[in-house]
């Protein structure tokens, strides 16, 4: 069964930078068709689709944060990282990671966390000085 643990600060400073990683066991990041992804979602607000790293580590991002946003990954140790630069109080959101297999186009999915086939737990960032 695979898990993904997401981790990092739960606190960050306006114009810092917001560095979440996401711990899979289980299964292995570099699986055939399966992309592994960020999505957040803010306070009142629904599920917002950050970006993805594929398998073969293509990246896509949304193109609201595509500026700001970047995914990488470390194959030693299964897992992958968001960095999300410039942050402001809009960014402040439970983050996800998630994972789906996908033939074709990379998933996007934002009306549940459980439309993906697996998901992590989340965890609460709140930018703020």
């Amino acid at each position: 069964q695979v898990q993904l643990q997401e981790s990092g600060p739960g606190l960050v400073k306006p114009s810092q930078t917001l560095s979440l990683t996401c711990t899979v066991s289980g299964g292995s990041i570099t699986t055939g068709s399966y992309y592994w992804s960020w999505i957040r979602q803010p306070p009142g607000k629904g599920l917002e689709w950050i970006g993805s790293i594929a398998y073969s580590g293509s990246t896509d991002y949304s193109p609201s944060l595509r500026s700001r946003a970047s995914i990488s990954r470390d194959t030693s140790k299964n897992q992958f990282t968001l960095h999300l630069r410039d942050v402001t109080p809009e960014d402040t959101a439970v983050y996800y990671c998630a994972a789906d297999y996908s033939p074709s186009a990379c998933p996007t999915y934002t009306d549940t966390i459980r439309a993906w086939a697996y998901w992590g737990r989340g965890t609460q960032v709140t930018v703020s000085s």
